[in-house]
Formats: C-alpha cells, sequence, structure tokens
C-alpha cells in the first residue's frame, strides 16, 4: 500500500467528542487511551471525506459501497484511514500571544510515521531530549518573556535554542501554502519536556460553558448548563492514509487513487469535522 501522512490543522475550535462525561466537562474531546492526548479517530476522518466525495464518480471505487445489496457486490474501499494525533497544541504566552508546543515523545512518533511514508532521511530532523521546566525555541523566537524564560500558561520554563529544524519541517508540510505564516509559525514554535507537553494537554484545551434558555421564563432551563471541551484553533494533529488497488474492477491503481484524493480535497480546501457545526466549530484544512 502507497502510505502518505495527512496534517489536520483547526481553523475554528474542534469537539470530536468521547460520548461520555469524565470530571466536570460534561462532553470531553476523544483521547487516546494509553496517552490520554487528544485525536481524531479515523473513522471521523473517513466519514467527513465520504460525503464529501458525494457524487464524485470514484467514491465507491475510495470508500466502499454505502449500503449492500448483495454479498457479492461488496467490496473493502482502497482506502485506510489512521488516527489523527496530537502534533502541536497552541497555548497562551507571557509572550508573542500564543505558543505552538509539542514534546520529544509525540515528535518521536511522527518522526517515524513520516520515515514510513518515504520521507527522506535528510528531511526529518534528530529528535532532542528536553529535560523538565525547560523548552527548546528557535533563534527568531518571539516567545522569550526574559532574556532566557518562557512563561507559557502556568509554566515558567528557561529557555535554550535548538527548535529551528523542527519549526522548518513541520511548517513546510502543514502550511507549505502560507509562507507568511511558516515565518509566524516558526517564531512562535517551541518543543517541551514530555511531561510539561502532557500537563498542557490536560489543562490547556478549550472549555466552554453552554446552556439552553426556558422561552416562557428567559432563564437558563433546569439542568441546562453544560460545558464542553475544544481543542483550541490553530491545533495541528497529524496521521496516516494508506491506498490501495480499486477493489470494484475500476482498475484504479494505488498512485491513481491517491491522486483522486489529492483532487477532491483541492476542490474542498476546507472540512467540517466533529460536533457543534452549527456555532462554527470544527472547521480545518486537511493537508496531503
Amino acid at each position: 500500500m502507497l502510505m502518505q501522512v495527512f496534517h489536520l490543522h483547526a481553523l475554528s475550535a474542534l469537539h470530536v467528542g468521547a460520548g461520555q462525561a469524565l470530571g466536570v466537562v460534561d462532553l470531553p474531546v476523544a483521547r487516546a487511551r494509553a496517552t490520554n492526548l487528544p485525536l481524531v479517530p479515523g473513522s471521523a476522518l473517513k466519514g467527513v471525506l465520504r460525503d464529501e466525495f458525494a457524487g464524485n464518480d470514484c467514491q465507491k471505487s475510495l470508500f466502499g459501497p454505502e449500503t449492500i445489496a448483495e454479498g457479492t457486490q461488496a467490496h473493502a474501499g482502497a482506502l485506510a484511514f489512521g488516527d489523527a494525533h496530537l502534533l502541536l497544541l497552541p497555548v497562551r504566552s507571557f509572550a508573542g500571544i500564543s505558543a505552538f508546543v509539542t514534546c520529544p515523545f509525540v515528535l518521536a512518533r511522527y518522526a517515524e510515521d513520516l520515515r514510513r511514508a518515504g520521507a527522506a532521511a535528510a528531511d526529518v530532523p534528530a529528535v532532542a531530549q528536553v529535560g523538565g521546566q525547560s523548552a527548546l525555541v528557535t533563534a527568531e523566537t518571539c516567545l522569550r518573556a526574559t532574556d532566557d524564560q518562557l512563561v507559557l500558561e502556568d509554566l515558567d520554563l528557561n529557555a535554550a535554542p535548538g527548535a529551528d529544524d523542527w519549526a522548518r519541517a513541520i511548517a513546510s508540510r502543514a502550511h507549505a501554502d502560507h509562507p507568511q505564516w511558516q515565518i509566524q509559525f516558526t517564531q512562535r514554535f517551541a518543543i517541551l519536556s514530555d511531561d510539561d507537553f502532557s500537563f498542557l494537554a490536560d489543562t490547556a484545551t478549550e472549555v466552554r460553558a453552554r446552556i439552553r434558555i426556558d422561552d416562557s421564563r428567559g432563564v437558563v432551563q433546569d439542568g441546562g448548563l453544560w460545558y464542553e471541551e475544544n481543542l483550541p484553533a490553530e491545533t495541528i494533529l497529524w496521521g496516516v492514509i494508506a491506498a490501495g488497488p480499486a477493489r470494484d474492477g475500476s482498475k484504479l491503481g494505488e498512485r491513481e487513487v491517491m491522486n483522486k484524493v489529492r483532487e477532491g480535497l483541492a476542490a474542498t480546501p476546507t472540512l467540517q469535522i466533529g460536533g457543534k457545526a452549527t456555532i462554527g466549530r470544527g472547521l480545518v484544512r486537511l493537508v496531503l
């Protein structure tokens, strides 16, 4: 199969729910069981893309039939979707307004997926280790609150150089068509320790209160107050999509299948994924 790394860039707050309440948040986002880091399930992404390809003559080839009248007509789609994992989380910064942060654990997993997808070794930087209460930043960073310190959310971190290679590598993939934003991104990129990043992934997501009004009284209905967790706008996730030959007799090869996906995405640069679509949540760019 032909593998390709994709990036999911949140243009607005993103809520792909877990379907159950944990703690004080009534509607939390979906998280990986082992790491507790936010993710977007591959099934959600496949469903959104299937809808976007409605009316396209290759929809059945790419995604399989929606309904099966007879067993002999059944066939799997040519695409396999992996989950989208958290790569960069935007967090508040005392200087520079916002920082885009990641950690060695996440970068190591991301690097492995890039290699599996055929990225050249020279295009995948080495993963540096970062000590606790420290952060690696770029030479052009605007995040320093003082000469040697970053203040992100509730964390005071010692700043050191060393994030330039990863900042350029990610910016060139996730923001390839936006050179001006690549500069802004590089200035705000930082690599934190695994522990500090895990803390922010738990505490620096966006939690919004929602209410339901009783029209007859003009006040909140009993039980009509709840809290929703979102990944903030400018979050970036990554995942892997794999293409094989079509199984419906169309004779599309794996490269032709991947090209069909790219053509379809070029026609729909902005997607909506997850819940709360009517209040502007879930607008994303899918970069393949």
